[in-house]
């Protein structure tokens, strides 16, 4: 599965990485590429929760990060915007993505001038493939569990460089100036709430607080039930894969990331589901709120209302909106947010 990884790390030590190699001078060389790269990523608002209407029945102190709001609409802006920059400017890319992950990369590849496809699940919505070729990049639909081998045959028939959207150094040290934004605005956070898919985010945001000294604080990540692959890779001890299948598509690759697990595994608290239904409720939620986040970008904060995160009582919490790609097809799909 991973046969091609050595075209996968250009910039840092051939072969796949250990967890080792994300050191807090890296994550800050990474943010300021991030702050200051030509894609425009934004340091998108934290605000409190108590300065909204979203509902919440117990007493404590929470921001939430709006990368919603993020160039590309989501986070993944981040990462692409590292990846880039240590990539050659004329390369031939190929990537596998969901939607997010390939609009940012069909954004900078159009900025960069530089060829590339998306290999992406049948599942997607067809709004995200049509969005990620009116930047001029190819897109192939296959199986979900045809994903990688479609990416390997691009890489091997046609001399295309993998980057991969979770499993990748340089673009888990793009996802860690999330992290750091969150520490300039609550600098000793008790509880983090994050996303999680192949675990590139989640990786990214648990290495830069902890490896800040924020030794005290709690991360979790969130899944979907029907696509836990992160989750079970903790139960098993390694990164597995599994059939996935969920209404966030953004959270359901086949299986974890090599380097994010090991990450996860050091610096993250635990791994929390949550269901397709509380998903569903909290993009609706969040809408009512004026908030338009995608059901992949609101994993963290269905965790949250539906009290999945323990001992959250009293606490200095940040709940991470990762995403707000969610168009007028998809929306149909829930009747609260209809104008």
């Amino acid at each position: 599965m991973f046969a091609n990884r050595r075209k996968i790390q250009t910039n840092y030590k051939m072969g796949e990485p250990s967890a080792d190699a994300v050191t807090l001078d890296l994550l800050r060389e990474a943010r300021e590429t991030v702050r200051n790269s030509p894609l425009g990523v934004i340091n998108t608002p934290m605000i409190p929760w108590c300065q909204t209407t979203l509902p919440l029945n117990f007493s404590c102190n929470i921001h939430i990060k709006l990368e919603n709001m993020q160039r590309t609409g989501s986070f993944k802006i981040r990462g692409v915007a590292n990846q880039f920059a240590r990539r050659p400017k004329d390369g031939h890319f190929v990537t596998m993505s969901a939607g997010n992950y390939g609009k940012s990369f069909a954004y900078a590849s159009k900025h960069y001038g530089s060829k590339g496809k998306v290999v992406m699940p049948e599942t997607a919505p067809i709004s995200r493939s049509i969005l990620i070729q009116s930047f001029g990049v190819e897109v192939e639909r296959v199986p979900t569990s045809s994903l990688m081998h479609v990416v390997n045959r691009c890489v091997q028939e046609d001399n295309m460089t993998f980057l991969h959207s979770y499993d990748d150094l340089d673009l888990v040290a793009g996802h860690a100036s999330l992290g750091m934004e969150v520490l300039e605005v609550n600098p000793e956070p008790d509880v983090v709430v994050v996303c999680c898919g192949g675990g590139g985010l989640l990786a990214g945001v648990a290495a830069a607080i902890k490896l800040s000294g924020c030794d005290k604080t709690r991360i979790y990540g969130v899944e979907p039930e029907g696509a836990c692959t992160m989750y079970k890779s903790f139960i098993e001890k390694k990164p597995v894969g599994m059939d996935t299948k969920s209404i966030a598509s953004g959270l359901a690759p086949p299986f974890a990331g090599r380097l994010p697990y090991k990450l996860c595994q050091r610096y993250v608290e635990a791994i929390v589901l949550v269901s397709d239904e509380e998903i569903k409720a909290a993009v609706s939620a969040l809408y009512r709120s004026g908030l338009v986040v995608e059901p992949s970008g609101c994993a963290a904060f269905a965790a949250i209302v539906n009290n999945k995160i323990p001992e959250l009582e009293g606490k200095n919490i940040v709940c991470i909106l990762s995403g707000g790609n969610i168009g007028k097809d998809e929306l149909a799909n829930f009747p609260d947010c209809q104008n």
